[in-house]
């Protein structure tokens, strides 16, 4: 199993959205960023991904799976762009925010902190076992 974060303006598209989707979830659509779609198509059905609030929240709010590997994304009209869909697991215990991320020694290396503005981005174990035990303490 691959993790993943995949980041969200929540007044867009919200965790509350996301929960409210059901078990058959969305499609991470209107990706525009080669580099974000080229990590969606790594994803295999189960990976485990954080859900992200951008801009104002900035902290890391819940869990999703993907639940249907990539595919043509539905509202681009020129076939160039694709995504996979996703569905909320659980909030975690509390958020963790952005500035935590980054004052945490073992995260570091965390793409959330090197490459900010990628709406989808790789986490390794590692960070994912840091981050659940941050939203923990």
């Amino acid at each position: 199993m691959a993790y993943w974060l995949f980041k969200s303006e929540p007044n867009t598209w919200s965790w509350d959205d996301q929960v409210a989707a059901g078990a058959g979830g969305t499609e991470w659509d209107g990706v525009r960023n080669y580099m974000a779609r080229n990590q969606m198509r790594e994803m295999k059905r189960g990976d485990r991904g954080f859900f992200y609030h951008s801009v104002n929240a900035k902290e890391i709010v819940g869990i999703v799976k993907v639940i249907e590997t990539v595919h043509p994304d539905s509202t681009d009209g020129t076939g160039t762009w694709e995504c996979v869909d996703i569905a909320a697991i659980e909030p975690l215990k509390r958020p963790v925010t952005l500035a935590e991320v980054k004052a945490h020694p073992d995260l570091a290396e965390m793409a959330l902190v090197k490459n900010m503005r990628l709406s989808v981005q790789p986490v390794t174990e590692a960070e994912w076992k840091t981050v659940l035990a941050l939203s923990k303490s």
